[in-house]
């Protein structure tokens, strides 16, 4: 895992990436359908983001903890009734909230050293469990579904270099690390990003290790940017958008196997 960038950078791209994503937000309109997310639309979308917003502010606030936080903790985080009605007014109402949420988790952060303990839900990975690593992760959050929102306007863009470079790095040690045992056969594929960096992630018994010891060429090669590349393993790009060397299968199966978490 590479190391993370400086703790108020990541406050910094989580308060950046959640003003693009209400501004896409707003074009779009409460109504539109969101491609990546088939099943939401925009509101669905702008509840979910402040919510997870909400949550993570809770945890980080209640410090280090065995769960997450209790109902009683962490309170009501959907937004009143009214804010979720088709009417006009209550587009900016249901946008203030979500400006709310974020700005509860920016508080949060900017309370607690990176390092302190809190909850998270990817103990079983090789990531850290502190507030540092919630920050880092919640600017892959933010980035995403911004891409979501945009995307629901027409008018997607690709998630911003060094936010994805980092976003890649961090979803192979949190989201895959955290997958369990690969029940394929042994495979090493490489994500190599046209900005420069090249990742290995060995997919063993014993689950996925990201960055392991050269000990052999990868079966298969992903090349895209680091965008496309963190978009395809959110499964919001399909993999005609990116380069395969070697072994698609191997691929084909990597992403079924995240898909299906």
């Amino acid at each position: 895992m590479t190391s993370m960038p400086p703790y108020p950078d990541l406050m910094d791209q989580i308060d950046e990436r959640a003003t693009a994503f209400r501004e896409a937000a707003t074009v779009a309109g409460l109504a539109a359908r969101v491609p990546g997310c088939p099943d939401w639309t925009v509101r669905d979308l702008i509840v979910h983001l402040g919510k997870v917003h909400r949550f993570w502010a809770a945890t980080v606030t209640a410090g280090p903890a065995d769960g997450p936080p209790s109902a009683e903790t962490l309170g009501d985080t959907s937004p009143q009734p009214d804010l979720l009605a088709s009417s006009a007014e209550s587009i900016p109402l249901l946008l203030e909230w979500s400006a709310e949420s974020t700005l509860l988790l920016l508080e949060a952060l900017r309370a607690a050293p990176s390092d302190s303990e809190c909850w998270t839900w990817w103990e079983a990975s090789e990531a850290p469990t502190t507030v540092g690593a919630v920050a880092r992760h919640q600017v892959q959050e933010a980035a995403v579904h911004t891409y979501d929102a945009q995307e629901a306007a027409g008018k997607a863009e690709p998630v911003p270099a060094a936010i994805a470079v980092d976003a890649v790095s961090e979803f192979l040690v949190v989201s895959l690390g955290s997958l369990g045992a690969w029940p394929h056969r042994p495979a090493r594929i490489a994500l190599s990003a046209v900005e420069g960096p090249t990742w290995l992630v060995d997919l063993t018994p014993a689950g996925a290790k990201a960055d392991p010891a050269p000990s052999g060429e990868p079966v298969a090669t992903i090349q895209a940017s680091a965008s496309d590349l963190l978009l395809l393993l959110y499964g919001r790009i399909g993999t005609d958008s990116v380069t395969i060397k070697g072994d698609r299968s191997a691929v084909d199966e990597l992403l079924t196997w995240i898909d299906n978490d």
